[in-house]
């Protein structure tokens, strides 16, 4: 599996975006420990989104009394933190782009539950995240048409990428 490269700035060092999610942590008066940096480390060095189990197994790599609960705890807090999305469908988590890409002082990393798309080939896995606000607006107004109350809302896409497309 990989991931289809979006159409904007590359991505920052994983270094630089473990120091921008400890500031928006700070930030928010929650703390990104030792243990938290380190899984957000290996989400961001993966490169296709990885399940809680492989995660596991690279943790054990530095901490060997690693067990599912210490993953499962760091990855729940990640994804309250907006740092890091569920991508349902695979059953694995992958790095939220704007939380982590951007400049530290644009903001656009403060909103815990942005809207965000995911883009999901069935050919490679490749996988992207996608935030059009458009996708968001539509969703939220046929939902209060509907008199429904949303809590998180995700969509993943099947097709295919244009890697594969071409190929």
């Amino acid at each position: 599996m990989a991931s289809i490269e979006k159409p904007m700035t590359p991505a920052a060092p994983v270094e630089t975006r473990l120091d921008r999610a400890a500031a928006l942590c700070a930030r928010r008066g929650a703390q990104l420990t030792a243990l938290r940096r380190e899984v957000l480390r290996l989400v961001l060095e993966a490169d296709h989104p990885i399940g809680a189990y492989a995660l596991l197994d690279r943790l054990k790599a530095s901490r060997a009394g690693a067990a599912p609960p210490t993953v499962y705890r760091a990855l729940d807090f990640l994804v309250e933190q907006g740092l890091i999305h569920k991508v349902e469908r695979l059953n694995a988590f992958i790095g939220c782009a704007d939380a982590l890409d951007h400049p530290e002082d644009c903001g656009c990393g403060e909103a815990h539950d942005h809207p965000h798309q995911f883009l999901i080939c069935r050919r490679c896995g490749a996988t992207a995240e996608i935030s059009d606000p458009g996708v968001a607006l539509a969703l939220a107004r046929a939902v209060r048409a509907a008199g429904f109350q949303p809590g998180r809302a995700t969509v993943e896409i099947e097709g295919t990428c244009a890697r594969c497309a071409t190929a």
